[in-house]
């Protein structure tokens, strides 16, 4: 298994080797090289920024299609909470998730029914846990895998709760295998996410072994489809009565969702990645000591500001206070739903991704030679090189991955002195 996987891939047709996707990447993973970008994957923390930015749609998200239905003999749909945020005048969730059987199907569970039931487990988990507080929200994907390469120091306040996704894919399939009879590995458990991070959750998950999700398809991917499935049910009187949720379930589409569910004021909520890095620095250096829960969220908004949704961030999230406004504050709750293994059974490790060296010797070494370096260049970090800042491009110099004549100034000094040369050596003939 590959542990750095990420779900953003480059179509080198696309791409023009602009310098948008390397200004805007906050853990600095892509380089451009050769007129190309180019993503390291080590530092990748799929927060799908780079497909945001990038002008000529050269970053691509990977997930799977629609036809992944046909591999199983039962199918379950994982709706998002975000995913209702998405739709124009929506008044009863029963429709998307009667029209979700329409599109093929055959039964549906709601994501935001299992965040109604992390949010108990949390609750519990905190109040029980005081030693640990702040604890972070590890609902993000690309917020863990920030943590888990930048700030180590953080690990031990990573929530050990298994994210809504992860929960509701493994209540699905126990619930198909008891009403259909069918084994596991015939039940296709489908997640319809707002965000690549989700893929990588699946394919690496960080805390347990296996994912039960077995395929995760982009909200966008689906959208036109399921619009008009919706119309259909609409206008019929075939929907089925399907929701599992409350006001707090749906709530965790857009910021603050998750926090809210904890019923506590003594909590911070943030998005987007730069605003969580800040945050991060400033818990690192003990500015929240008093806060009891963190949540971070990589994407403007929240999920529903994933780069796999078609609505806009801000709107959305108006859609869904709009569309919670008459429901009940919960619908699932652990004393109804016996949950198993909601727990991380394993522990999230640090990946110094970003070291110079192999030991405290030679990293000494090597950023000493940084800074050697970095005093050569002009400080500008205008991106010319491939690298976002002089100090970045200096780094992979002594990691062996670029050269001082790079940059663009550096490279004009040389021509210019062996210009001088030249003209020297004229002379004297």
């Amino acid at each position: 298994m590959d542990k750095f996987f990420t779900a953003v891939r480059l179509d080198e047709d696309l791409c023009k080797g602009c310098i948008n996707c390397i200004k805007r990447c906050p853990t600095q993973a892509i380089r451009v090289r050769n007129g190309k970008a180019v993503i390291t994957k080590e530092f990748c923390i799929d927060c799908g920024e780079c497909i945001r930015i990038c002008p000529h749609h050269a970053k691509l998200p990977v997930f799977d299609k629609i036809s992944v239905i046909k591999k199983y003999e039962y199918t379950v749909a994982l709706p998002a909470p975000s995913l209702y945020g998405q739709f124009n005048n929506l008044d009863d969730i029963n429709i998307v998730l009667t029209a979700l059987k329409s599109m093929g199907f055959d039964d549906v569970y709601e994501v935001s029914g299992a965040a109604e039931l992390v949010s108990e487990m949390s609750r519990k988990y905190i109040e029980e846990h005081r030693e640990d507080w702040p604890l972070i929200s590890t609902a993000c994907p690309s917020v863990v895998r920030l943590i888990r390469v930048r700030f180590p120091n953080l690990i031990e306040h990573l929530l050990p709760i298994k994210a809504p996704v992860d929960l509701a894919a493994q209540l699905a399939r126990e619930k198909a295998i008891k009403d259909t009879g069918l084994p596991a590995d015939k039940i296709g458990i489908i997640f319809l996410s707002p965000c690549p991070a989700k893929v990588s959750a699946v394919k690496t998950p960080l805390g347990f072994e296996h994912s039960n999700v077995d395929a995760v398809l982009a909200i966008k991917d689906i959208y036109p489809r399921l619009l008009n499935h919706m119309k259909d049910v609409e206008y019929s009187d075939e929907i089925e009565e399907l929701s599992i949720s409350g006001k707090i379930g749906i709530s965790w589409g857009g910021t603050g969702g998750e926090a809210g569910g904890l019923l506590t004021d003594s909590y911070l909520a943030a998005d987007g990645i730069e605003n969580v890095i800040r945050v991060l620095e400033d818990l690192e250096d003990q500015k929240f000591s008093q806060l009891e829960f963190i949540e971070l969220n990589a994407c403007n908004g929240g999920c529903v500001g994933g780069v796999l949704t078609v609505e806009n961030p801000f709107v959305a999230k108006v859609k869904l206070k709009r569309l919670r406004k008459y429901m009940p504050v919960a619908c699932n709750h652990l004393n109804n739903t016996k949950v198993e293994d909601g727990f991380w059974t394993e522990p999230v490790h640090y990946e110094p991704v970003f070291k110079l060296g192999m030991d405290m010797k030679e990293s000494i070494a090597m950023v000493a030679k940084v800074e050697e370096l970095c005093e050569r260049f002009p400080g500008l970090d205008c991106g010319s090189c491939g690298a976002p800042t002089c100090k970045s491009l200096a780094e992979d110099i002594v990691r062996g991955v670029a050269s001082e004549r790079d940059c663009i100034h550096v490279l004009r000094e040389f021509i210019h002195k062996i210009s001088d040369e030249i003209s020297l050596l004229d002379s004297k003939k």
